[in-house]
């Protein structure tokens, strides 16, 4: 699907590389409070010849998706109770964690570089604020934020554990960084296709209750897997498996041939 409001940038373009590098400036801006300079969009897309008119649709894309242009964007927050309550309770713990300057940081980058194991671990508590704030960008999108936070802290040890992938100490914010927003968002399609499933087997269990009610209503007594299964189209195993689902709550089926 190409963007609303900006098919005709990409009209003598291929979309996958625009789309692409909409993704990377996402990506870059939560690494930087949720911003991005009017420098680096332009950089972006130096050579597709753009005229300010479009420049300008992208910006707004970008807004829309609460990333500032050259000031930090707003965060919409949608914390429930529960998340809000874990996240004071864990930054209370986050600040008996000394502070860390970025001459520190960068020496301790340094040593985790060479393969020093203190300096790895160390590494990876400096890099516990920073999950925190990565994860609030992604708060609504169907993940609570203790797991997007767990899922964050495990990338950032397995990214530590992976330096040797990195050549120079310069990349070692970026790879950890990516690392960190790569495993939320992983996690949330993850949610978001189980949450899927379970709605569509909600949906087949609705459905086999209200045709078994029909015929209960007609026939005036349970109805068998058979009549159901026929009058919906199934196989008989699909019924007794929505009827597993439901707990075995739907009394308008005769189940005392089956072993539930």
């Amino acid at each position: 699907m190409v963007f609303v409001g900006m098919g005709y940038i990409v009209m003598e373009y291929n979309q996958d590389h625009f789309v692409r590098i909409l993704k990377q400036l996402r990506d870059m801006a939560r690494l930087q409070e949720n911003m991005l300079t009017s420098a680096q969009i332009d950089e972006a897309f130096q050579t597709w010849n753009l005229e300010e008119a479009q420049f300008a649709l992208i910006h707004e894309y970008l807004r829309k998706n609460h990333i500032g242009i050259d000031e930090p964007g707003e965060v919409e927050e949608t914390l429930s109770h529960e998340d809000a309550t874990f996240l004071e309770m864990y930054f209370d713990d986050l600040k008996k964690l000394p502070p860390v300057s970025e001459g520190q940081k960068r020496a301790v980058m340094m040593a985790a570089l060479a393969g020093d194991s203190t300096a790895q671990i160390k590494l990876v508590e400096m890099y516990l604020l920073q999950v925190v704030e990565i994860a609030r960008l992604y708060v609504g999108q169907g993940a609570g934020i203790e797991d997007l936070i767990g899922e964050g802290n495990v990338a950032v040890a397995t990214a530590v554990s992976m330096l040797d992938c990195v050549e120079e100490i310069d990349e070692v914010e970026g790879f950890i960084g990516k690392m960190i927003m790569d495993a939320m968002e992983a996690y949330i399609g993850e949610t978001s296709d189980k949450q899927e499933i379970n709605e569509n087997v909600l949906d087949k269990v609705n459905e086999v209750n209200d045709k078994a009610k029909e015929l209960y209503d007609s026939l005036l007594r349970k109805v068998t897997v058979g009549e159901v299964a026929n009058e919906l189209g199934l196989t008989e195993e699909a019924i007794v498996e929505a009827v597993k689902f439901s707990a075995n709550h739907i009394d308008y089926i005769d189940m005392s041939a089956y072993d539930l």
